[in-house]
């Protein structure tokens, strides 16, 4: 029987709503700064998430037509300057974790589960919403921090799990994904790992046969009790314990 030994995290809408108010907000800023006519409402920012990475957001919004060309140079420049207007947004407290995050991460940790991310976000984002949502010292509790162009095909391609396993030396028998969208599944699935997902308002409408819960959240025990949309195992939950990824892992 297997046992829960690694949980692997995803960044961007996992530990944190960065999307919406967070990553398209700084995206917008780093636009109007370079005087670009080109602004990402809410919904149109909801449509290119279905292509994973920044850069190739970009790129994908320019084949398009609603953004005028530019040079993979330019689209990095201007990646790099949207980059600094989120961390900025990070450290003045704006885009807080969501709820059952800290809990669940110190109930791992305090218990000796191995912790790591897997992320297509930048380092240097990542690196901000650590350090300003959940705190310096958990640097050094994460023991793997895979993220950005680590590996070169991004989720849904298993890359960047495969990536952070190998660093980890960990098995994914023994290993869980917290995810919160369809790629993000996909990419956890194709490198063997069970997943648990945690929908937000962008990814609630995405397909997640096959993933081993998904829920509305994470969830805390004072609180009112999470949607459970998914639970081929029958698990009994009011807000997700570490108790359930076991179960889950066990099978």
């Amino acid at each position: 029987m297997a046992e829960l030994k690694c949980i692997l995290w995803d960044v961007d809408g996992t530990l944190a709503d960065t999307e919406r108010d967070g990553h398209r907000v700084a995206f917008n800023m780093a636009f109007d700064e370079a005087g670009i006519d080109r602004q990402w409402d809410v919904a149109t920012y909801g449509e290119l998430l279905a292509v994973t990475g920044g850069k190739e957001r970009m790129r994908f919004d320019i084949d398009r037509g609603d953004m005028p060309d530019m040079p993979y140079e330019t689209i990095a420049a201007l990646h790099a300057r949207k980059t600094i207007h989120y961390q900025s947004l990070i450290a003045e407290g704006r885009i807080p974790l969501r709820p059952g995050v800290r809990r669940l991460l110190e109930e791992a940790y305090e218990q000796g589960i191995t912790l790591g991310i897997s992320t297509t976000t930048t380092p240097a984002a990542l690196d901000a919403l650590i350090e300003h949502s959940l705190g310096k010292e958990w640097f050094d509790r994460f023991a793997v921090l895979a993220a950005g162009d680590i590996v070169p095909a991004k989720k849904p391609a298993p890359d960047i799990y495969n990536y952070a396993l190998e660093q980890l030396g960990a098995a994914p028998e023994n290993t869980l994904a917290l995810e919160d969208s369809a790629n993000g599944w996909k990419s956890a699935h194709a490198a063997g790992l069970k997943c648990v997902v945690t929908v937000n308002g962008y990814t609630s409408g995405h397909h997640f046969n096959g993933a081993d819960l998904v829920v509305s959240e994470l969830g805390e025990p004072n609180g009112n009790g999470v949607d459970v949309l998914q639970n081929p195992h029958g698990l009994e939950l009011h807000h997700v314990a570490l108790h359930h990824l076991q179960t889950i892992v066990r099978g």
